[in-house]
């Protein structure tokens, strides 16, 4: 009776002690997933959705703000644009000023994108890997996602921070800003290179530990599964930018596979 409590006394839904652990030791924490073979993903997936709501609300205020003191930001290829597009743009600007656009439909899209984008990759992924010959489940799966996507939470951290000092938002994340032009085959490429950075690469290694260990793949069909799935993610992504560009001018970028 006692022995049978005993892990259940231990199973912690919110453990933050695992969350600075996984930080410095990731593949110490996906060896304690496998053994406990629970659900372990509610702690990170919450603090994205942290990450992500502070980063909407702080860039909704800087962009009020801007507006407020005739500060607008063009895009890069403003001067190329004709002048009825000059026109129907900073008419957009002004009719996406409320704080529907500017909070509410940001915070409610990007927490769709989240929680629902999280589920769909995690399915590829153990598609992929069962493909391949892993013998992971999804419920390990939805776990290596929701843990290897922490550097995005971060990322959204760290943004806010740049924000807040420099009082203005973020205009080019990633490596989006080498690309000059928002329109055809130029501004896809912008967006597909908006999720360019360090914290990609990062939440990629950290993919190709937990998948490994998890689903028991080779180190070569771990990289080719998550590398396979990543791609087609981020070009749906670009894709799904554009298609929003194309409605809003204004898109919040989302993390990872959103």
């Amino acid at each position: 009776m006692s022995e049978a409590a005993l892990p259940s006394q231990k199973v912690k839904r919110l453990d933050i002690k695992r969350l600075f652990s996984f930080l410095l030791h990731p593949r110490q924490v996906f060896e304690q997933m496998s053994a406990e073979g629970r659900p372990a993903w509610l702690l990170p997936m919450l603090l994205l959705s942290l990450g992500l709501l502070l980063r909407v609300i702080l860039t909704g205020f800087l962009r009020a703000r801007a507006a407020a003191m005739g500060e607008l930001t063009l895009p890069p290829d403003w001067e190329w644009w004709s002048p009825d597009m000059q026109n129907n743009y900073m008419q957009g600007i002004q009719a996406t000023q409320g704080p529907a656009f500017l909070y509410i439909i940001p915070a409610v899209t990007g927490l769709a994108g989240l929680w629902l984008g999280w589920p769909i990759l995690s399915g590829l992924l153990h598609l992929f890997s069962t493909l391949l010959g892993g013998r992971g489940s999804q419920a390990s799966t939805l776990n290596v996602v929701a843990w290897s996507s922490l550097p995005f939470a971060i990322r959204d951290l760290l943004k806010v921070v740049y924000m807040l000092f420099v009082k203005h938002e973020i205009i080019s994340p990633g490596l989006s800003g080498f690309v000059t032009s928002t329109q055809g085959a130029a501004g896809f490429l912008g967006n597909l290179l908006k999720h360019a950075d360090l914290f990609l690469v990062w939440h990629i290694l950290l993919l190709v530990i937990g998948l490994y260990l998890l689903d028991s793949l080779s180190k070569s069909k771990t990289w080719l599964a998550v590398l396979v799935v990543l791609l087609v993610s981020l070009l749906a992504q670009a894709g799904m930018s554009m298609l929003f560009s194309g409605l809003n001018g204004s898109v919040i970028s989302q993390p990872f596979f959103f």
